[in-house]
């Protein structure tokens, strides 16, 4: 059976739930933006401006909840420079339990039908091999934008928390917690570092009202000046002892100084004594895009497994 109306706060909650067990039995199953720490930062930082265009439905057997579909709809988003993004497609994040994997055309054509007449993507995880003979049937096919040299496909990257190296911050610069900087401190880290970004003061509060942040976990880099030169979260999967970062940022005006490695290095320790045995971050997988990859592998990680966008043209 399913349901279908816009995505709310426990609905995430539901998800995150089967993003925690496809995580037990599968890693690499995990859609792109359907991991424990993706679903609460997308919801939490979106939810308020965006939330309208968010249709949802979710499929369960018995009390179980073993497939969802979360529709992103056409709209228009204000970035913090004044400028607007119009938004003219419709894209799909989604999970099936393995167990489940029939319902995965249930999702794609609830997908279709709701998006409409619009171009439609969505990010079925490359080793899926099921998955990807079912979206080739609905007339889904690779995406040639998003695949190429520069394009937009992610990999995922994990490791042990063994052997953790022993972060080293340039004279003058210290590691701070967001619960200790406070939200103005951890909006305008974020904001420098993704400028022009549409995140906001709103944006931070409603990261923080998802049940699955933790201030401990949001590290920052303070410079000598008082600015806030890097950030980032870790989301705990405390019952897969993992833990993931998302987002991680730079201010343009600090890179090159080794600071996003210190902090992550930090990171990794912060949530091994919080009681994490592994950990996991995604980046932009082309090889035109190399700088987010080389940082993470310099501090161990290693590919897991990557998506493989597909796109079903308007109409």
């Amino acid at each position: 059976m399913g349901n279908a109306e816009l995505l709310t706060a426990e609905d995430v909650e539901l998800m995150q739930g089967l993003a925690q067990r496809v995580t037990a039995l599968r890693p690499d199953l995990v859609n792109g933006d359907a991991s424990f720490g993706e679903l609460a930062w997308n919801w939490g930082r979106g939810h308020t401006a965006d939330g309208a265009h968010w249709p949802r439905r979710l499929w369960f057997a018995g009390r179980d909840l073993v497939a969802w579909g979360w529709a992103q709809l056409p709209r228009r988003v204000r970035l913090n420079d004044g400028s607007v993004k119009d938004v003219t497609g419709a894209n799909l994040i989604h999970q099936v339990h393995p167990g489940h994997a029939e319902l995965l055309d249930e999702v794609i054509t609830w997908f279709d039908t709701t998006a409409g007449a619009v171009e439609r993507t969505a990010l079925p995880g490359a080793g899926d091999e099921f998955a990807s003979t079912r979206w080739a049937a609905h007339g889904y096919r690779p995406d040639p934008a998003a695949l190429g040299d520069t394009g937009s496909w992610t990999q995922l990257n994990e490791r042990d928390l063994t052997d953790l190296e022993e972060p080293v911050l340039p004279g003058g610069f210290r590691f701070r917690t967001a619960a200790e900087a406070g939200t103005a401190a951890a909006v305008r880290a974020h904001v420098d570092a993704w400028a022009p970004s549409a995140y906001t003061a709103e944006s931070y509060e409603g990261v923080r009202r998802t049940t699955a942040y933790r201030g401990d976990l949001h590290v920052l880099v303070e410079a000598p000046d008082g600015t806030m030169a890097a950030s980032a979260i870790l989301w705990l999967d405390e019952p897969n002892k993992t833990a993931e970062f998302e987002p991680v940022g730079t201010h343009p005006a600090y890179r090159r100084r080794g600071l996003a490695r210190a902090m992550l290095l930090h990171g990794l320790r912060r949530a091994r004594d919080a009681g994490a045995t592994h950990a996991t971050v995604a980046c932009l997988g082309a090889a035109g895009r190399p700088a987010a990859r080389e940082l993470y592998y310099g501090v161990g990680f290693r590919e897991l497994c990557r998506d493989a966008p597909v796109v079903k043209t308007a109409g």
